[in-house]
């Protein structure tokens, strides 16, 4: 947060329509999955099962099945190749945790079959880890160095700010390969789901609920990203 004098920064205004996207998105998938946790599969099939299922019929039975603690805390790990599902959707058998544990197997399917920008969303994750912790910092530094109006500091604060840009850069271009990759998990899902016969057909339409309702978290995650660099911008450029 940034303050001018005694009053707010006026540039907090860029940010307004991406967090209400993103709160309207989090309300969608809170709300999508709550109602269909309270649908009972048609399959009787759990999340997990469901997963295995879809896990065995693409040849990935050595992939392990995992609960972990949390809601919604689901995903898998191509390290260690061990699906995790959290305890609302492992040993839950409600449309909500067979499609939630589909779309995680659908990542294992991208990972068996070399899915380009899943390799390379996990080949940049330890760069943009580091660039999410230091770009703000440098950012922040680079405005109080300019700040001070000073010749000096203000070639330094240049520097030193267009260095946090690139870094916040490397963390929307994550945001934005990470949305293609979900998408095309949901896909997966869900064609694995109709497939199989995962769920009985009334419950498709609340898989793809589920589903499309998880994939609006993603994009408002790019956009808060993108709605964060504007006002870094519009911050510098009123220096």
């Amino acid at each position: 947060m940034f303050y001018y004098g005694y009053g707010l920064d006026p540039t907090i205004i860029l940010l307004i329509p991406a967090m209400i996207f993103a709160l309207v998105a989090q309300g969608m998938v809170k709300s999508a999955f709550s109602t269909y946790s309270r649908v009972r599969n048609g399959k009787g099939l759990t999340g997990a099962q469901a997963a295995r299922q879809v896990l065995d019929n693409n040849g990935l039975s050595d992939v392990r099945i995992e609960q972990i603690s949390g809601s919604l805390t689901d995903n898998y790990d191509p390290r260690s190749r061990v699906l995790h599902l959290s305890s609302d959707v492992c040993n839950v058998d409600s449309v909500s945790a067979v499609s939630v544990a589909c779309h995680e197997a659908g990542h294992a399917i991208q990972h068996a079959n070399g899915y380009v920008p899943l390799k390379i969303r996990n080949g940049i994750v330890p760069v943009v880890n580091f660039a999410s912790n230091i770009s703000w910092i440098l950012i922040v530094i680079g405005l109080l160095l300019l700040f001070q109006q000073s010749g000096s500091t203000s070639a330094l604060g240049n520097l030193i700010f267009d260095i946090g840009v690139i870094a916040f850069v490397a963390v929307i271009v994550f945001h934005l390969i990470t949305l293609p990759v979900e998408l095309n998990a949901s896909k997966r899902a869900i064609e694995q789901i109709e497939t199989l016969s995962l769920v009985a057909s009334e419950d498709i339409r609340g898989s793809r609920k589920v589903l499309r309702a998880a994939a609006m978290t993603y994009v408002a995650a790019l956009a808060m990203a993108v709605a964060n660099l504007l006002r870094i911008l519009a911050i510098r450029g009123r220096d």
